[in-house]
């Protein structure tokens, strides 16, 4: 791809041939009606590699498929790496195909973090390195299968890791660190975290109604079912749609630019 955005990382299943339905693995829970061993298709994929139920995943009891994201590697493995050759057309190549899908994920959930990094302003002084690691990981991402398979996604993540934690403290400042803070389930309404670093933090069921969450990096954050109605989540980066897709939130929740509310918040 050339001059990536992030509309380039999404997830365009009507080119891809079901493989977020099939590769991972899920267990019968609040999230999934059933269990599904890895590698196996989802009861409810199609032929056609079409869910049968999308429309309904959430009242079905399949919520945990809506807030996935393959940040359009599925499309790409199908399309680029196998060359529009599906595990269905040549069962022989299913494994190879299950194998390259998750390394591909990697390499595009690293370029989606790269991509939104070079999105911010405050971070221009870093913008030539940021944009020499994602040529680098955009270039891997487009390789053989046998070279992904070879692949230690590993140490690119960790020279990314790096820029990604310097841009958040130029965009943030002086705000407060909570990394990794367990906040399951608190109490956090009307909480003023203006400019923190919620990275890796549990927010599941936290309540953040009327929370100031302005400029905050929200970068491997657990929202599922968290409050977010009436919440300010302007400027917030590193935010993605999956995420907000896992929590809850109203009208009045104030999202970052280039990011939907969900029609399960209405």
């Amino acid at each position: 791809m050339t001059a990536l955005q992030l509309t380039d990382l999404r997830a365009d299943c009507s080119r891809c041939s079901g493989l977020c339905c099939v590769v991972p693995a899920f267990g019968k829970s609040d999230d999934f009606a059933v269990d599904k061993p890895a590698r196996t298709p989802c009861p409810n994929l199609g032929g056609d590699s079409r869910c049968g139920i999308h429309a309904e995943l959430r009242p079905r009891g399949f919520a945990g498929c809506t807030v996935y994201d393959c940040f359009g590697a599925g499309q790409r493995v199908t399309q680029a790496t196998f060359g529009g050759t599906t595990w269905r057309d040549d069962p022989s190549s299913a494994r190879r195909v299950f194998d390259v899908f998750p390394v591909v994920r990697q390499l595009h959930e690293l370029l989606w973090y790269l991509t939104a990094a070079l999105a911010l302003e405050p971070a221009r002084e870093l913008h030539a390195d940021l944009a020499d690691v994602r040529a680098t990981v955009e270039a891997l991402a487009g390789g053989t299968p046998d070279e992904l398979l070879a692949l230690d996604v590993g140490p690119h993540w960790g020279r990314a890791n790096a820029l990604l934690l310097r841009a958040s403290e130029l965009v943030r400042g002086r705000g407060r660190n909570r990394r990794g803070a367990d906040l399951v389930g608190k109490d956090l309404r009307g909480v003023r975290m203006r400019a923190s670093t919620l990275r890796g933090a549990y927010l599941i069921g936290a309540d953040l109604r009327g929370a100031d969450l302005r400029l905050v990096d929200f970068i491997g954050a657990d929202l599922r079912g968290a409050d977010l109605a009436g919440a300010d989540l302007t400027g917030a980066f590193f935010l993605t749609q999956a995420q907000v897709d896992a929590a809850r939130g109203d009208g009045t929740t104030v999202l970052p630019d280039g990011l939907r509310k969900p029609a399960h918040w209405a």
